[in-house]
């Protein structure tokens, strides 16, 4: 089983994906940010490998305007070797990959100019799975689209627009059942019709649909995949229960995700996970699954640490000692504890202790106009006047400055 997340990383410097607006979209910056984003990419593939995590949805944004008349850019050709490595790691890595166009690719509708927006959407996304050597069991995943009054005519103008398409693309595309209008049910009527792999999301299932349980319609979804199609993938999240149905959570509860493996643990599928914090979750669910090492609980640990000291002391505390057991694995305790603290509000006082400790990494080197900054800073804490993201973010310079390989770790700065 792969366990994946989507797109984006939190807490991981030198990560982001950035874009631009049409008006500022010129060769020279569209040059520069693919540039970036690859580079980011690469960073998180790196990240991923140190971490077991190896499946990653990517973003649809790492070519700004990738499907646009906007992007004139021969960009499979200008960032060759830049793809071509990173195709090599992921082979190397044995990772899977995916990408999810928007809600605005969309193949069903009514609107000739909307179906081949859609259309040319696809072929960029097969244009990048292919720039970077992957098979076709690297999918491109979408929702069928609207009903528009009448869904049975709206599945069929699915079909027939399925029909038209490349068989590059239709060779990667996979449907998922959606949260308002396709079940999965629908879902797999098209699945079957035209041999199209499902993805099961078994959260649009409990608000949209919700017959039978997960594990039967895992087991009808499997059906559709082809052995070149690799591994069914299913996507699962959480309710967030302080929002709309449908809302995703943001951290895997991991009692329920627990849960819900093993009660569709008749089959063989890989997971992409769809939670707001994102590889935290992956890492969580990994460490959960996939290993016994308290070594791992450690490393997790070394990260997190400071961002519980801020919030919470008396949880520093009691992590500490649950850790102190090196023949023990209590990671159902340690999240538990560690959800508890990131959803605790810092105090004034109990964020300048975490300061404090951070500083300690510091005192002995850091420069006078360092040493006065930082002095000005705490005193003035006293008055509840601590601008907390600004000190972080002073405090970041100096981790980069004098190159602190344990803080540069650490989500202390980034979450």
């Amino acid at each position: 089983m792969r366990i994946g997340y989507a797109c984006l990383t939190r807490g991981i410097p030198y990560t982001e994906i950035k874009g631009t607006v049409q008006k500022n979209a010129t060769e020279a910056r569209l040059r520069d940010i693919i540039a970036h984003n690859l580079a980011s990419l690469d960073r998180i593939l790196d990240y991923n490998r140190d971490n077991s995590i190896n499946m990653f949805r990517i973003s649809s944004d790492i070519i700004p305007f990738g499907s646009s008349p906007v992007n004139t850019l021969q960009w499979d050709k200008e960032f060759e070797a830049e793809l071509a490595a990173l195709g090599k790691k992921l082979k190397e890595y044995d990772f899977r990959v995916s990408m999810h166009p928007g809600q605005y690719t969309v193949l069903n509708s009514p609107r000739t100019e909307v179906v081949e927006r859609a259309v040319l959407d696809l072929e960029y996304h097969v244009r990048f799975l292919e720039a970077l050597g992957t098979d076709v069991s690297n999918k491109i995943i979408i929702h069928v689209g609207g009903a528009y009054g009448d869904k049975l005519s709206a599945m069929d103008a699915f079909v027939e627009n399925w029909d038209r398409l490349k068989d590059s693309i239709k060779s990667r595309l996979v449907i998922e059942n959606d949260d308002r209008t396709y079940t999965i049910e629908d879902v797999l009527q098209l699945g079957i019709r035209r041999n199209i792999p499902v993805v099961f999301d078994n959260l649009h299932h409990r608000v949209n649909g919700n017959t039978g349980s997960d594990m039967t319609w895992i087991k009808e979804a499997g059906k559709t995949w082809k052995q070149n199609d690799g591994v069914q993938k299913i996507h699962y999240s959480q309710q967030d229960d302080s929002k709309s149905p449908g809302a995703h959570s943001g951290t895997i509860d991991i009692d329920k995700f627990l849960k819900y493996v093993e009660e569709t643990s008749e089959t063989d599928f890989d997971i992409m996970l769809e939670v707001k914090d994102k590889n935290l979750s992956a890492v969580k669910a990994i460490n959960a699954l996939d290993t016994k090492n308290i070594i791992q609980l450690e490393k997790e640990w070394s990260r997190y640490k400071y961002n519980v000291l801020e919030n919470s002391p008396r949880i520093y505390q009691e992590i500490r000692e649950l850790l102190k057991d090196k023949s023990s694995y209590p990671v159902i305790e340690f999240y538990k504890l560690l959800d508890q603290a990131l959803n605790t509000t810092p105090t004034p006082g109990t964020s300048v202790n975490a300061l404090e400790h951070v500083w300690g990494y510091f005192k002995d080197i850091a420069d006078d106009k360092e040493r006065a900054w930082y002095s000005k800073t705490i005193n003035s804490a006293s008055a509840d006047s601590l601008s907390l993201g600004a000190v972080k973010r002073r405090l970041w310079t100096m981790v980069e400055k004098y190159d602190e390989k344990y803080l540069k770790n650490s989500y202390y700065f980034h979450l």
